[in-house]
């Protein structure tokens, strides 16, 4: 079944709060590295949520949590966070490699869980968080903001509407010119389970697999190339000084899906690529118009005539805090009152899928099925 567009209503951040009546989610960190302090930032300014606890194997990390949230408990082991405290929800915000366990954790403990992207490192570890949100009657949403942002929603909308007829080709991009992470584990394969595609390829991928209505991936083609990053370089660059050392995730991926209804997504995902601008975009063919994510614009014909509109205005500016505001509020209030989720596990699953079908067949040296 095709998912819908969340409407205009999950983009009025203010607006989609339900009405406080005195009762507060309690939640707990797993995680307290960069990421969790955007996740705390907008659960912060939610009168029913309430953080409760942090956990991570970084003594320091764990001070600055605390000091910047004034989070009451902090813990190394999220196995007795999760026993002592008992929170209402957890949210994971450990690498990639470190997010199966823990949610799998907090889900039999009773706890509703938001993970971050990707949702884990392959699809089975996916199902096993599944099965155990299943089993548990609990919550399990995936951070992928991305679906909501404005220019998303409108070409959602347009989608839903029939402007485009039925999606035949999807070109994703998400290129940075240099953009190495010096920081965390993103150069190390064993535990971020790859580079650009995983990282950032992740969002393009997941906001036009939503918008493209959730087709079944069925087959894979894909490559990736190192090259830049696990050598030393006197290139000035915004990120230097990165672990060249330890780098043996890719520089560059390209991935080919093919979906059971036909349509064809063509993802490119770059930390190091020779261009000349940075691009996080995607585009897209129907049968009856096409168009692309940024600007926001389609392509149709009307009145005998090829037309192309650009979108005047969809919905204001939303930066990168305000879309973490909406996917958590989203989750918070699905939490609270068991509201739909708008990203919830089997999107993540989906997701994964497409990732670990283009490194399996990188691997492989030709197509692979996606089961």
């Amino acid at each position: 079944m095709a998912e819908k567009s969340v409407g205009t209503e999950s983009l009025a951040i203010e607006g989609a709060k339900k009405e406080y009546k005195g009762k507060k989610l309690r939640v707990a960190f797993i995680g307290c590295g960069g990421i969790s302090h955007t996740h705390a930032a907008a659960l912060a300014g939610m009168p029913d949520v309430e953080i409760v606890a942090g956990v991570d194997i970084i003594p320091e990390r764990l001070t600055v949590f605390q000091e910047r949230w004034g989070v009451p408990k902090l813990y190394e082991s999220w196995k007795k966070m999760l026993k002592e405290v008992e929170p209402d929800a957890v949210s994971v915000c450990t690498p990639n490699g470190v997010h199966k366990a823990p949610t799998v954790d907090a889900l039999n403990a009773g706890c509703h869980v938001m993970v971050e992207k990707p949702m884990a490192m392959n699809p089975g570890e996916c199902e096993k968080m599944i099965a155990a949100a299943e089993k548990a009657g609990k919550q399990l949403a995936v951070g992928f903001q991305y679906r909501y942002h404005p220019n998303t929603q409108f070409l959602k909308r347009s989608a839903d509407g029939g402007e485009f007829g039925d999606i035949m080709f999807m070109k994703c991009q998400a290129l940075r010119r240099r953009g190495i992470p010096n920081w965390g584990v993103f150069g190390q394969k064993e535990k971020q389970g790859g580079g650009p595609m995983i990282d950032i390829g992740v969002h393009i991928i997941e906001m036009a697999h939503y918008f493209m209505g959730s087709p079944k991936p069925v087959a894979a083609t894909g490559n990736t190339w190192t090259y830049h990053g696990n050598k030393p370089s006197k290139v000035v660059v915004p990120w230097p000084n990165w672990d060249y050392k330890t780098y043996t995730v890719e520089d560059l991926a390209i991935g080919h899906i093919r979906f059971e209804n036909g349509a064809i997504l063509q993802v490119e995902a770059s930390f190091v690529a020779h261009i000349e601008k940075d691009v996080w975009n995607f585009s897209f063919m129907g049968t009856k118009g096409g168009g692309q994510w940024d600007p926001p614009m389609t392509f149709t014909d009307r009145n005998d005539t090829m037309v192309n509109t650009a979108a005047h205005y969809v919905g204001g500016d939303v930066d990168f805090p305000a879309l973490f505001r909406i996917k958590l509020r989203n989750w918070v209030d699905a939490c609270m009152t068991g509201s739909p989720l708008e990203a919830p596990g089997e999107a993540g699953l989906a997701v994964q899928k497409m990732l670990d079908g283009v490194y399996r067949s990188a691997a492989a040296g030709k197509e692979v099925t996606i089961k």
